[in-house]
Formats: C-alpha cells, sequence, structure tokens
C-alpha cells in the first residue's frame, strides 16, 4: 500500500447523540451502500458507489498483484452486491469487486495494471451521496489529477493519514460554493462562456471572421473535452448564436452550482502587429492596456456610473481573487504552450487582474481568456482553422486540470 487517507465527511452526525423520538428503535446505524456503478469512457474509467450517507472512508493501493481499494466506514453492503465482480473492457482495468470486509466496513477493489495508469483519483459528491473513483491510463490526453500512481507498497504496510477533511453540508456556513466543494469534492462543475453572440459579434478581423463565431466553437471544444475526459458537468452560458447579456453569464453560473467559470474571447488591438494571449481575473488595475481591453468587453453591460461604488466594493471584497489568479496562471501556461503547436512563437502576455463585468458576481473562481488577436492577421488566419480552435481548447482544458491537480496539494 503506497499511500492511506481518511476522509472525514459527517453528515448530522450530531443528531445521532439526541434523543430518539418516539418510534421504531434504530437498530442498525451503519450507512447503506446501495448500488455500484461503472463505466469505461475513451480515456478513463469511473466507478460510483451511491451511497445513503457517508461519514468516513480510507483509500490506498495494493500491489501483487495491483488494486486501489476504498473502505468505507459505518458502513454495510446491500447484500445484492455482497461478493459482486464486475469485469472492466480496459487494458488497465481487470474488474471491479466489492464486499462486506467487516462488520463495518465495506471494500471496493479495483483491480488495477499499474505500469498502464499516469493516476487516479478518489472523492465524494453530495446530492445524492456519492463515492467516486476515476482510473486514467497513460497517454498524451490522460489528465493530471491527485493521486499519481507510482511505486506502491507491499501489503499490509501503512502510513499516517495524509488527508483529512470534514465536508458538512448541513452546516449553516456551508453555501455550496465552489471551493467548499473543491476542499471535500473536487470539482465537478464548469461552466463555459462564449463571449458576445446574436447582434453582438465582438471582434471583427479584416476578412469579416466575427469573435462571436470563434468563442462558440472553442467553447463547444472544451466542453466535450471536458465531459469525454474528466467526467466534469460542463455547462454553456449560450450553446447557439444568440445573445446573452453580462450580468446574467455569472447568474447562470451562480444557479447552476459551479466550481470554475471560463469565459472565452478573442482580443484586439490598435496596433495591429501586436499578438498573443492573456488570461484575466477579477481585479482593479492601473494598467491602461487593461482598462482600454475591459471598456470593450464592458460595453454592453447595463450597469451605470451611479452603481460604481457598490461593483469596486464586490471586486475588493471578492474571496475568490486569489483563486481566480491561480486558475488563470494554470489556464495561461498551458493556452500558451498548445497554441505554440501550431503558432510557434506566439507571445506570452500573461496574467492579469481586471475590473471586468463578466467576472463581477460569480461565486466561484473566474476567468476572462484571451485566446490571441483577431486584429492579427497572422493570429486571425490560424483562427479560422479548427486545428487551432482545438488546440485553444486543449490549453484551456490542460489549464483547468492542473488547477483542479494542485487542489489536492493543500
Amino acid at each position: 500500500m503506497r499511500e492511506l487517507r481518511t476522509i472525514v465527511a459527517p453528515a448530522l452526525l450530531a443528531a445521532l447523540a439526541l434523543p430518539l423520538a418516539a418510534g421504531p428503535p434504530q437498530d442498525d446505524p451503519r450507512i447503506e451502500i446501495v448500488n455500484l456503478r461503472r463505466s469505461t469512457h475513451p480515456n478513463f474509467t469511473r466507478v460510483v458507489l451511491d451511497i445513503g450517507t457517508l461519514r468516513e472512508y480510507t483509500f490506498g493501493e495494493l500491489r501483487d498483484p495491483g488494486r486501489i481499494y476504498v473502505d468505507v466506514l459505518q458502513a454495510k453492503l446491500n447484500p445484492i452486491l455482497q461478493g459482486q465482480a464486475y469485469p472492466v473492457q480496459a487494458d488497465y482495468v481487470s474488474q471491479i469487486r466489492i464486499a462486506q470486509k467487516t462488520v463495518s466496513t465495506v471494500r471496493l477493489v479495483v483491480d488495477v495494471d499499474f505500469l498502464r495508469i499516469q493516476s487516479y483519483r478518489v472523492f465524494h459528491l453530495f446530492d445524492p451521496y456519492r463515492l467516486v473513483v476515476d482510473i486514467y491510463p497513460h497517454g498524451p490526453q490522460a489528465p493530471a489529477t491527485m493521486a499519481p500512481a507510482g511505486k506502491v507498497a507491499q501489503p499490509g504496510e501503512r502510513t499516517q493519514p495524509a488527508v483529512q477533511r470534514k465536508v458538512d453540508p448541513d452546516d449553516p456556513n456551508f453555501k455550496g460554493t465552489s471551493m467548499a466543494r473543491q476542499l471535500g469534492l473536487g470539482v465537478r462543475t464548469v461552466v463555459i462562456d462564449p463571449g458576445h453572440g446574436g447582434a453582438k459579434p465582438g471582434t471583427i478581423g479584416r476578412s469579416g471572421l466575427q469573435e462571436k463565431e470563434i468563442n462558440l466553437a472553442v467553447a463547444l471544444s472544451l466542453k466535450k473535452l471536458l465531459e469525454d475526459r474528466s467526467g466534469i458537468e460542463a455547462v454553456l452560458t449560450r450553446e447557439s448564436d444568440v445573445d446573452v447579456g453580462l450580468d446574467d453569464r455569472t447568474v447562470i453560473a451562480n444557479q447552476k452550482r459551479a466550481d470554475l467559470f471560463v469565459s472565452i474571447h478573442a482580443n484586439a488591438h490598435r496596433d495591429r502587429r501586436r499578438g498573443g494571449v492573456e488570461t484575466f481575473f477579477l481585479n482593479i488595475s492601473p494598467d491602461p492596456s487593461v482598462i482600454e481591453l475591459a471598456a470593450v468587453e464592458n460595453a454592453t453591460s447595463t450597469k451605470n456610473v451611479g452603481q460604481m461604488r457598490s461593483i469596486l466594493e464586490k471586486i475588493v471584497q471578492n474571496s475568490k481573487i486569489q483563486e481566480s489568479k491561480k486558475l488563470a496562471e494554470a489556464i495561461q501556461t498551458n493556452l500558451v504552450k498548445s497554441l505554440s503547436r501550431d503558432l510557434p512563437g506566439i507571445p506570452n502576455l500573461g496574467v492579469k487582474g481586471g475590473p471586468f463585468w463578466v467576472l463581477i458576481g460569480g461565486e466561484m473562481p473566474s476567468v476572462l481568456v484571451e485566446i490571441s488577436h483577431l486584429s492579427n492577421a497572422r493570429e486571425e488566419a490560424k483562427l479560422k482553422t479548427k486545428t487551432y480552435r482545438d488546440l485553444a481548447a486543449q490549453g484551456i482544458y490542460d489549464g483547468i486540470m492542473e488547477y483542479i491537480h494542485s487542489l489536492g496539494k493543500g
């Protein structure tokens, strides 16, 4: 066993200490694992345990043969599942097994070939309660995750718990916002915002190429990557050429209880020689070029000068600024790397804070990505191609996954 982790998720544990009302006695305090589901995707295999509630679980690795195990504590198994083994059609996962290990512990075992695995992650979800194991094989499309597969220890070897987390959705301070879920659950929903749309085309290149078309194409490609490769739910603020108000875009993200918000744009500059990639997070900026760009992007907002004080207060008090900056840095690095495959030497303009309307009001880390300059002839020519747009989506995807991976490092 290479590593043993313990995760605590007390749901209404305090209620267990309260006197019970008149009625049938609670004979069995164990939670029940009611179902096991598994699915194999092109780039990962997922195992899901459906659970009535969740208190505590541990997970680790064993070898000879290779196994990833999860022990659910204070639990009982649906008798239908007892001793079941489920074959898996993947060269890196052979089968999934589950059994009542002890009176109060249920063990899930995934038989794997560690030589073929790049990484895996174990996490839990609410509404309803689920335990999830995602396993990623080696290959160019395997994403970064929280638990890199590496040298595994002999069976029976143990280390002290490496991670302890408490996640209580009944806590009055728990608002379901992104970081609370990230700390306990990992990222499960990303809202992708294709900038502009409808009667608002955004920047228009010399060839007539409209920014709104590029933004939507990249967003659709990114959505597919997130859902196919990582199993993350990806929600678009628009899926066609329609107009969505700037203020409505983060409203959509908040309603979906998104963990991350990524707004996709193509840039423009008066100096047509200027090109490159830059990523923004919400902040006040003294940089004239940032202020100018923000003025362009904010042109369709319904806000007025009289509301500026409350808006500035929102920016200053936004507790997501630091996380947004980290997300922006991860996306910027990976986006430049990805686009450089098709456009070597594309300038890296860095990460900057800026007062963008579309980022105000989001209850999650939020960034605005300017994938290239439509005003630059060389970059406009590339933006016309599916190859370049897909590379943009790939770079943003890689950045999101790098950010998610960093959450597991505390």
